[in-house]
């Protein structure tokens, strides 16, 4: 009884760990990865670095897409598009 009340502590802090930690990580992850794979023409996005676009163009070989902007096509790999930021996007869009 005295060797499991021993690592208890240990026990409880990776518990603790796990579930503030590194099972909402695993969530964004997949969340992310859904979202990618549901881009589809015509989706207005913003990618980690800020650009504004309209998706253009995707490519399932490579996992890119054509990001058309102001200033003309972009390719981007899929992953550079933001999750959080895009949906802000839209979501500000369908309230005007």
């Amino acid at each position: 009884m005295g060797d499991i009340q021993q690592f208890l502590p240990m026990i409880l802090i990776f518990v603790v760990a796990y579930f503030f930690m590194i099972r909402p990580q695993m969530k964004r992850a997949k969340d992310e990865k859904k979202f990618a794979a549901e881009l589809k023409r015509g989706d207005r996005v913003i990618t980690k670095s800020g650009l504004h676009g309209k998706i253009m163009d995707l490519n399932d070989n490579d996992g890119s897409c054509v990001i058309e902007t102001m200033a003309g096509k972009l390719k981007f790999d899929r992953s550079a598009i933001s999750l959080e930021m895009s949906k802000k996007l839209n979501v500000s869009a369908t309230k005007k």
